[in-house]
């Protein structure tokens, strides 16, 4: 599927509700070019076998499994192919979707402070807001973000590079992270094609044996970022220290998302690895690995690249993973020739965003996973980027889209708006969750035709699985406008 007609083919997916959903089952993986194969083949399964597990709510069992949606009605004659921007179907009457959401927007569940927007994609219509443009903590709706930045930086089909290189001293290798959050240390890739220290060890054992070399010792550079590597909210099982290095994003058990404990030091863990890797395949690594500078312009002896941009975008979306997140700003940061740091990323995402149009005043971009309380959006920005991603012109952008999770069916919505509900396989948003805030935006095809994008930002809920219901609500609101 190519990567043009992004409005259209974004609504036909989540017009296609069921067989989009039931695709899903692959959407954990293989991650192909920022298409998932599920979208590839999108209807070439129809059976009612339910959503894919990208790490539901604790505990859930199989009895708890969504059911299958009812089939979304036919609506593609009004985003068809071919139809201008700005030709969409007439917008329905603003004050019955303001009927709707109004009431739903004063739940107190929501908490203190409630801001919306809604507008139609395809003409940039505002059909509905409240507050659109005051900056709220955005939680991992900032990912949405980060997203765009680091597509319009470097496009959908950019690699990041691992390589090995020859070392300063004689016999040395050097292990040389670039950044890639997809590397793998595991003998089969969880997240299909992408960085593999295995393959990476296999290339680089032929080519010593070729050079007649069967005995290192071995460096590790991860220098590349620069900045403190621990995330400002401390040691937290929720992202691992923020390093150029780093395999299977520092988790030391077979864990693909989801919090879990971290190791200290992933360069130096990633590097071990590797070094058992070439062990295995008959190089003798003499000592314990240590901390090395590639020469500058050194040849590669082996490398190893990343799933695409668009692939790793599609992932962090879908499973709210906030070391791809913070992986994806630095490169953001790198493309910009800014420092890989928290700082560095933050002016570069802030230019990006502006470079595409967006207005960024009042925002604030202090990391790219949304852990931090300092980041500030508003909810007209969100929609905004939304709309800008759906836009032809923007073709680019198009895994903003593609990678947001599934009411009902993938990622961090597939327990919420499930089974029965109209937003059941049509809604596709970004969660966003911290103590006391909680977010939700997205797009969804309504019952006319119109691609519509929406951001809901709340704070001072006094709990989450209230504010979640209210969200909810709100979002399947969206999806049954006039």
């Amino acid at each position: 599927m190519p990567l043009v007609k992004t409005w259209q083919l974004t609504a036909g997916a989540a017009v296609a509700g069921l067989a989009l959903s039931v695709a899903a089952v692959a959407a954990a993986g293989p991650w192909d070019s920022g298409q998932r194969k599920a979208e590839r083949d999108a209807a070439a399964s129809w059976g009612r076998t339910g959503g894919a597990d990208h790490g539901g709510a604790a505990g859930a069992g199989a009895g708890s499994l969504p059911q299958a949606a009812p089939s979304a009605p036919g609506v593609l004659g009004a985003v068809g192919p071919g139809e201008p921007r700005g030709q969409a179907a007439a917008a329905g009457p603003a004050d019955a979707l303001a009927a709707r959401l109004g009431p739903l927007l004063a739940d107190p569940a929501l908490g203190t402070v409630r801001t919306a927007s809604v507008v139609d994609a395809a003409t940039g219509q505002v059909l509905y807001e409240s507050g659109a443009r005051e900056p709220m903590t955005p939680a991992s709706t900032v990912k949405i973000a980060t997203a765009a930045a680091v597509l319009a930086a470097l496009g959908p089909e950019h690699r990041i590079r691992t390589t090995v290189v020859p070392g300063a001293t004689p016999g040395q290798v050097v292990l040389v992270g670039g950044g890639d959050p997809s590397l793998t240390a595991k003998k089969k890739s969880p997240a299909g094609s992408g960085g593999s220290l295995v393959a990476l060890a296999a290339d680089a054992a032929q080519a010593l044996k070729a050079a007649g070399t069967d005995t290192v010792t071995l460096g590790y550079d991860d220098s590349l970022y620069t900045g403190p590597v621990r995330h400002p909210i401390g040691v937290n099982p929720n992202i691992a220290p923020v390093t150029a290095l780093a395999a299977d994003e520092g988790r030391p058990d077979d864990s693909t998302s989801g919090p879990v404990d971290r190791v200290d030091d992933p360069a130096k863990a990633a590097a071990r690895a590797f070094a058992t890797l070439l062990s295995e395949r008959g190089i003798k690594v003499t000592a314990e690995p240590v901390r090395a500078k590639a020469a500058a312009g050194a040849q590669p002896l082996a490398v190893t690249q990343s799933t695409p941009v668009a692939g790793l975008v599609e992932r962090m979306l879908t499973n709210s993973d906030n070391d791809i997140a913070e992986a994806l700003a630095r490169q953001t940061a790198l493309a910009s020739g800014q420092p890989a740091s928290f700082e560095g990323a933050e002016r570069a995402v802030t230019a990006r965003l502006a470079g595409l149009g967006i207005d960024t005043a009042g925002s604030r971009f202090a990391d790219g996973s949304g852990l931090n309380r300092a980041d500030k959006v508003s909810a007209g920005l969100l929609t905004g980027l939304l709309a800008k991603a759906a836009d032809p012109r923007h073709p680019e952008l198009r895994p903003v889209l593609t990678g947001l999770p599934v009411a009902g069916f993938t990622g961090t919505l597939r327990a919420r708006n499930a089974g029965s509900s109209p937003a059941a396989g049509l809604v596709r948003a970004k969660t966003g969750t911290l103590t006391g805030v909680n977010s939700l935006s997205g797009t969804v095809v309504d019952s006319t035709g119109r691609l519509l994008a929406f951001a809901f930002l709340t704070a001072g809920s006094p709990g989450p699985e209230g504010a979640e219901k209210g969200l909810d609500k709100l979002a399947a609101a969206v999806a049954a406008a006039p």
